[in-house]
């Protein structure tokens, strides 16, 4: 049994109501993508359009020019593509004749009318959701006149929000969504592909039923709020059956909600308009250049989505659950590797200078077939500045005076001091014999903990994301007063060698830190921490 949408379309197919599935992604390009479009990209591609052997297209809905640009355009191609998506790329302004045809065929048919009512007293006469509109003074115009005024506007004789066309449908309907809405707007404001060549759009009840009927989809998918547009889209199909014999079906789903995240694409550009953020692709939003720059990959970003379920009721999904599909998938498949992100020093007294010794490192113990490589483990080393206590608290489990410890992958080690110079404390240890990788009777460690080589590593810088909100407090609920201080925290520490020639946008498991990603941006050592190792999470 699987979803609601996928029994409609199953119950299409035998019946032969629809003879191929044709379904489309239909974004507007005023901003960049974020994860509640990748549930659109799941369901229109994947769970439709792949599942059931059809074709899902890339529709840009372009017909607000004074939102829309090239460069939202080629990031939302990128980013599709980049989530797996493959098919047909269209353009809402590939269709702007044939849409204006079909609105002088509705004026012609009486059902569409033009109005020069101000949009104050539009708003008045609109009606509540408990009282009926009121029919405009124009709404009885002769449809010659409509035809000449429409032409007008076209050919730019009228200045913005000087006339409208309105459908002619019902302004006593219990829906107002129905009452007479806009369906085309006067705007003298030069389109990215059209240049000057339209001063009038129309607006996306209109277009959108049109260009699915254009483009033959059979299913037009859409997320909730669009539940009580459904009759206006039923509307302007079924009166254009002479131009669409064959009308597409909406049918809607619940959104993606996330808590403690950001899903809305004006609130997100605000806050990289306002410099809050490191651009589009900060690590910390939740757009998907951005998930892709902190680490995330294609396949654990659908399978959240596809975990999340599709559903007719909303709900908020915990974030936790995202970061438990790219963990588990890290976890399997990340190479391991050292890196110390608050280091103190350490020294190995009983080896000369100039001491090195190679040592065996699992490249990812679930998968033995990766193998092994080899580090050097030399007389100076970094560790971890909680590794040490000189006065351990109940419990500690690392390295104090006195006590054993496991180097990662190495010797073991005993603590016979330490020195505390202006640099900072330096840790005096000296090797047990015989334990590179191997124990020896009568020396048990405490504990293990990784390192790096200070004659052989990298500067590195680590930065640590945090939610971009703080937790809904039922109080505050404009997202600048839940903002999180907090959100970025930036360390400077020591990684091995090889971390520093690894490429950019290469994952690795943090022995005992996390999973990280090499940062796309910076020519410097900085890694992303992507998300910790553990996390008490249950996928419900």
């Amino acid at each position: 049994m699987g979803n609601f949408i996928e029994d409609i379309i199953t119950e299409d197919l035998k019946s032969g109501a629809t003879e191929s599935v044709v379904t489309r992604i239909p974004p507007e390009p005023n901003g960049y993508l974020h994860i509640g479009h990748a549930k659109s990209v799941y369901i229109n591609y994947y769970m439709c359009a792949v599942q059931f052997g059809g074709k899902c297209n890339l529709r840009f809905d372009d017909t607000n020019p004074a939102k829309e640009d090239d460069e939202y355009v080629n990031s939302i191609i990128r980013d599709v593509k980049w989530l797996g998506w493959k098919g047909d790329i269209t353009y809402a302004s590939d269709y702007f004749e044939k849409t204006y045809e079909c609105a002088v065929l509705m004026i012609k048919k009486g059902l569409a009318y033009v109005d020069d009512t101000s949009a104050e007293m539009m708003r008045a006469l609109r009606g509540t959701l408990t009282e009926p509109g009121r029919e405009s003074a124009r709404r009885n115009r002769s449809v010659e006149e409509n035809l000449r005024l429409f032409e007008e506007m076209r050919a730019g004789k009228y200045a913005d929000g000087e006339l409208v066309l309105r459908a002619k449908i019902d302004m006593s309907s219990p829906n107002i969504n129905m009452r007479d809405p806009v369906i085309y707007k006067i705007m003298h404001v030069p389109h990215y592909r059209q240049g000057d060549k339209w001063c009038i759009y129309p607006l996306y009840d209109f277009a959108h039923p049109i260009q699915d009927a254009i483009e033959g989809v059979t299913h037009s998918l859409c997320s909730l709020e669009f539940e009580n547009h459904r009759p206006l889209y039923e509307w302007v199909v079924n009166n254009l059956k002479e131009v669409f014999p064959n009308s597409p079906k909406q049918r809607e789903f619940a959104r993606l909600n996330i808590e403690r995240t950001i899903m809305s694409k004006r609130y997100l550009k605000k806050l990289v308009d306002e410099g809050l953020v490191d651009g589009w692709d900060d690590p910390r939003m939740p757009t998907i250049c951005g998930l892709r720059r902190r680490g995330y990959t294609p396949s654990a970003i659908l399978k959240f989505v596809a975990d999340a379920g599709v559903a007719k009721a909303d709900s908020e999904c915990a974030p936790e659950q995202l970061e438990a599909c790219i963990r588990s998938e890290l976890n399997d498949n990340a190479p391991r590797a050292m890196a110390v992100i608050n280091p103190i020093r350490l020294t190995i007294t009983n080896r000369p200078e100039g001491w090195e010794e190679e040592c065996t490192f699992d490249v990812n113990p679930n998968r033995p077939e990766d193998g092994t490589r080899k580090i050097k483990i030399g007389k100076r080393l970094y560790i971890e500045a909680d590794d040490f206590a000189e006065v351990p608290p109940p419990k500690y489990k690392r390295l104090t005076v006195g006590a054993y410890i496991r180097l990662k992958s190495s010797y073991i080690v005993k603590c016979t001091g330490v020195e505390n110079t202006a640099d900072g404390p330096n840790v005096l240890c000296e090797v047990v014999d015989g334990t590179n990788g191997a124990d020896v009777e009568g020396v048990k460690a405490k504990g293990v903990v990784h390192w790096v080589n200070a004659d052989d590593c990298a500067d590195a810088e680590f930065r640590y994301y945090d939610y971009l909100l703080l937790p809904y407090d039922g109080v505050h609920e404009d997202f600048a007063e839940r903002m999180n201080p907090d959100s970025l925290k930036i360390y400077r520490g020591k990684a091995e060698r090889m971390l520093a020639e690894a490429e950019k946008g290469s994952s690795f498991q943090f022995v005992r830190q996390g999973y990280f990603v090499r940062d796309t941006h910076y020519d410097g050592v900085v890694y992303n921490r992507i998300v910790a190792l553990k996390d008490g999470y249950k996928v419900k």
